[in-house]
């Protein structure tokens, strides 16, 4: 089944070749025309030659209705058949070659458009697939599923099915005209068929088989690839490119292992057939050129019936050997129809609602979550949050902080209950309209590779230049920028690593001022900055603050203790909270790290960064 968004984009709910095929079913009308025009040509293409041999040359009567077309068009001698039977021969070519131009072209043009459809379908369903769901995942794999998967996909479509059809037609209409001639002689030719289906049969199970695994050996070199790539920094700091280098070999020699192993049982089956068909067409012409000696045949007849033969066994032949396009596709189509069947897991329900004018009250009540069913990472956890505080977590590593901030906009859903939002639910609220309200400034700042103004609208796309050189004050970007080669229009490495880790922090604060949502996220904004960069990082973030309800995830608890409330997280649950004073006069576990932490600084340097001020 098919169904199309609001956006336009094509729903799959059943994939299958059918529900991509059926919006281009005009171009495959027509180019049903042309496979007839090619399956006619097909049939008509060994009686001119016939009437060569039998009404030319053997001198026999046309048959009436062909007798008193050829006096009304060309005349009723030999030369004048023999005018006819070359013309006949120049028509039929002319109308095979535009019927397979014909043919190609809009099934090449129908395949493309399908491989489109395939791309942006699957593309759009991932991309809406919870974050775990990622978790699970390698990258590697799911780039497999949106290029090599599709590809086999729209192979299928391209060459497979249209020649199917093409050998289908020709295969029915040449056994029409075969037992019209002779029928005991056409149940002799097709004595062998029954033999090849077996056999491509026998073949298609095994095939498919290795198919599948040579696609897995292939996603996991993808995989390793993309890993290395991405992760190509660590790999070069540890000097472990022979090491990674060795890995790549043995997935790759994994992979031409699996792929010639499912090669060579294809490259069985083509030899096998030609021998049958072989066996076929000598008994054939044995049983063939008897009729024809004894006079039951004429000669014309025999050669039709053996050039019919030879595109007869052609189609049989192609079927039975389609089992490898079939395989691939086979795969593809079940590798697709996985990612498919994957549920959007923070899908909205059926009674949404719009996020619109949030104060950013946040509260939890006896929530639970967990990665896996059997631990959870978030336990009976209540809080709340007024409208324009500044509320921290902190906690030992592994306490769950993160996984509590990312249950806000729902990057997973609780599994039990409930995160409400100025008071509803926020599973109530349409998922992009709620992720519009909050703004992020992440412990991992990712950069596109695009102009910095672009990274910076990035938060808000129609924002303006103006806009953007704002927010950019701001958050104490604009400083930097100014002094690139090419200011805002320069240009940003992947990742952002042609930048320091102060300079992307600042354009990320800058993409989340632009945003001007009421409720900011920061997980360790300041994690992994110097002094100098942290001073800089912490006075934008000011800037950000001001006026919003404000989440901080940080281990440098200087960067949080003006806090209005400090949530101390262990083990999933939260075991104190307070403001900075309370919890250092509670005695308890704030008041260990803090005492922890401060030791230390005081061991290294001096100086303390700018503290976070709070606007309740």
């Amino acid at each position: 089944m098919r169904a199309v968004r609001t956006d336009g984009t094509p729903v799959l709910t059943t994939l299958n070749v059918w529900a991509v095929l059926r919006p281009h079913w005009k171009a495959l009308a027509l180019a049903l025309v042309a496979v007839v025009g090619i399956s006619a040509a097909d049939l008509l293409q060994p009686w001119p030659l016939k009437i060569v041999l039998d009404n030319v040359i053997a001198g026999r009567r046309l048959p009436p209705w062909l007798a008193s077309f050829l006096q009304a068009a060309f005349g009723n001698d030999k030369n004048a058949i023999l005018l006819f039977a070359v013309a006949a021969v120049m028509m039929i070519t002319v109308m095979d070659s535009i019927s397979s131009y014909a043919q190609s072209y809009l099934m090449t043009s129908v395949g493309e458009w399908v491989g489109h459809d395939l791309r942006r379908t699957v593309y759009h369903h991932i991309e809406r697939l919870s974050l775990q769901f990622y978790d699970q995942r390698q990258t590697g794999d799911l780039i497999n599923r949106m290029t090599r998967d599709i590809d086999s996909v729209q192979n299928l479509v391209t060459s497979t099915l249209m020649d199917s059809i093409i050998d289908a037609l020709t295969l029915g209409g040449m056994l029409a005209v075969m037992f019209y001639l002779n029928w005991r002689f056409s149940l002799i030719a097709l004595a062998i068929a029954p033999l090849l289906f077996v056999v491509a049969l026998r073949y298609k199970r095994r095939v498919k088989q290795m198919s599948r695994q040579a696609r897995k050996k292939e996603s996991e070199v993808l995989s390793t690839m993309t890993e290395v790539f991405s992760t190509i920094r660590v790999v070069k700091a540890f000097a472990q490119e022979e090491f990674e280098e060795h890995r790549f070999e043995q997935r790759s020699r994994e992979q031409v292992e699996a792929t010639l192993e499912a090669r060579a049982l294809k490259a069985r089956l083509s030899p096998l057939i030609d021998t049958i068909v072989a066996a076929g067409m000598c008994v054939v012409l044995w049983y063939g050129a008897r009729l024809v000696l004894s006079g039951a045949m004429t000669a014309g007849a025999l050669v039709v019936f053996m050039l019919y033969l030879r595109k007869l066994y052609a189609p049989l032949k192609d079927l039975a050997k389609m089992t490898n396009t079939l395989s691939r596709a086979s795969v593809g189509l079940e590798a697709i129809q996985e990612v498919m069947h994957e549920p959007e897991q923070a899908s909205d329900r059926g009674d949404v609602i719009e996020a619109r004018g949030l104060k950013g009250r946040i509260e939890f009540d006896h929530v639970n979550f967990g990665y896996s069913p059997d631990r959870l990472a978030v336990k009976d956890v209540s809080l709340s949050i007024e409208p324009g505080q500044i509320a921290a977590f902190v906690g030992p590593t592994g306490a769950g902080k993160t996984t509590l901030i990312n249950l806000i906009p729902r990057f997973y859903d609780a599994q039990s209950g409930a995160i409400r939002l100025d008071g509803e639910d926020i599973r109530r609220y349409t998922l992009p309209s709620l992720r519009r309200n909050i703004s992020f400034v992440l412990q991992e700042t990712i950069l596109f590779h695009a102009p910095i103004w672009q990274n910076i609208a990035y938060g808000r796309l129609h924002a303006t230049r103006d806009d953007v050189i704002q927010a950019a004050k701001r958050a104490c970007a604009d400083e930097f920028i100014a002094q690139l080669p090419d200011g805002y229009d320069t240009m940003v490495g992947e990742r952002g690593v042609t930048l320091s880790g102060g300079q992307r922090q600042r354009i990320a604060i800058a993409r989340a001022i632009i945003r001007d949502a009421p409720i900011l996220i920061m997980d360790e904004p300041t994690t992994g900055l110097d002094a100098a960069s942290e001073q800089r990082v912490l006075e934008a973030l000011k800037n950000l603050t001001a006026g919003r309800t404000c989440i901080i995830n940080a281990h440098r608890l200087a960067t949080i203790r003006r806090a209005n409330v400090i949530f101390v997280v262990q083990s999933g649950g939260i075991v104190e909270r307070g403001t900075h004073e309370e919890l250092l006069q509670h005695g308890g576990l704030y008041s260990m790290l803090h005492a922890i932490q401060f030791r230390r600084e005081e061991d290294g340097s001096s100086e303390e960064p700018a503290m976070l001020s709070a606007t309740s």
